[in-house]
């Protein structure tokens, strides 16, 4: 049985073997996109995720085999936010990384749980992200192509190796893509979106990236509301949603940002980026230094590479739901992708999960085709409870 050397990461230089790992490990699957130094690091830098600064606790690890050669990596974490929103304190793991063997993951899982363990954790979700949902959540177990900007990609060995361990299948999470020049949206959500659009009550209105205060205030009011409920999501303060804009302002394109109003008020979005990662592809991800910026800009504003756009969150308060506001926001998105200076041709709605069986119904509705799959697992550190307590994400 081959040996291995846990390291906790601690200094700068250990820092950039965790980033620089997964170069080695993807340096022949051509589908792989290195994500930016800056992206990843932004998640344990206690300045810039606010879930440190209210208590929450994170730790990476690194594990080195008998030549010194580091054949993985993991990070773990307790979000003070979450871990007591179920039935059982629950830390999380993410970006993990190994080579396919039993023995390198099972010393890395080993590691976490002991962590959390010592901090009274009593499971782990995984692999997830110690921030939000819309990045670096879930495992892919289907669709093994190039990821978008911020999602999660695997080799397919990992899917054994999470449960080989023990781990089980919390929810899915499907993403869909929606071809703009299809435009195959069902008849009966073209009606309700219609009834909606007669109402003069309803008014829908573009986000403005110049006025990033009231577009994160807007943003935090309808989260707080659609989603701040469900299990496992907690409450986004006003301060969490301007980082989240500020951190994609650069990139933010004003048509893909929707809002709808009842009476003036705010109570539905569509939030959309454009899929910057063959950008991301072309100047290599890692560190962001000023030539690699200056290509970046030059390969969305000019050349145009990002085809597609990317879908960050939809979310409609509960007393507007089953009145066809989902329709009408899809419905307005459409004036805009068609007409004729949109450069998009693709949207990828990443992710909705399958304790959501509404939103998935719409997808299909809307048009969009299921084209990779996710998985969140959850480990119960309790192994009699993992056998006979185990439960999948309560559906909304």
């Amino acid at each position: 049985m081959p040996s291995y050397t846990l390291i906790k990461v601690n200094s700068r230089r250990q820092i950039q073997a965790f980033l620089d790992f997964p170069k080695m490990l993807y340096k022949d699957d051509p589908s792989y996109v290195h994500p930016l130094d800056g992206d990843v690091e932004s998640v344990f830098c206690y300045a810039k995720n606010r879930l440190l600064q209210a208590g929450g606790e994170a730790a990476r690890f690194m594990l080195q085999g008998e030549e010194g050669a580091t054949v993985g990596r993991v990070a773990v974490f307790v979000n003070p936010k979450t871990a007591y929103l179920n039935d059982q304190p629950t830390g999380g793991m993410g970006f993990f990384e190994c080579i396919n063997s039993v023995e390198a993951a099972f010393s890395l899982f080993d590691a976490c749980r002991r962590w959390l363990e010592v901090r009274d954790m009593e499971a782990m979700d995984g692999p997830v992200n110690f921030g939000s949902r819309e990045r670096w959540w879930g495992l892919l177990v289907d669709g093994f192509t190039q990821p978008s900007y911020g999602m999660s990609y695997n080799p397919p060995y990992y899917r054994q190796l999470f449960e080989a361990y023990g781990f089980k299948n919390y929810f899915y999470q499907y993403s869909y893509l929606h071809p703009v020049s299809t435009g195959g949206m069902a008849d009966n959500i073209r009606a309700r979106a219609a009834r909606v659009a007669s109402n003069p009550r309803y008014t829908f209105r573009h986000a403005s990236s110049r006025n990033l205060p009231q577009l994160a205030q807007d943003f935090c009011r309808i989260y707080n509301r659609a989603w701040a409920h469900h299990s496992g999501v907690a409450q986004m303060t006003l301060e969490q949603a301007g980082a989240e804009l500020t951190a994609i302002k650069p990139i933010i394109d004003r048509r893909l940002i929707l809002f709808a109003c009842h009476d003036g008020e705010p109570v539905g979005f569509f939030v959309q980026i454009p899929e910057v990662n063959e950008a991301v592809k072309r100047i290599g991800g890692g560190r962001l230094n000023f030539f690699k910026k200056l290509k970046f800009w030059y390969l969305l504003r000019v050349k145009r590479v990002c085809r597609r756009t990317m879908g960050l969150a939809f979310g409609i308060v509960p007393e507007f739901r089953g009145r066809g506001l989902e329709a009408a926001l899809a419905m307005e998105f459409v004036k805009v992708a068609f007409s004729r200076d949109f450069p998009y041709k693709d949207i990828d709605l990443a992710w909705v999960g399958d304790f959501n069986p509404v939103m998935m119904r719409f997808q299909q509705q809307l048009g969009g085709k299921i084209y990779k799959t996710h998985a969140t697992y959850r480990l119960l550190f309790d192994e009699e409870k993992q056998e006979k307590e185990f439960k999948r994400c309560p559906r909304m």
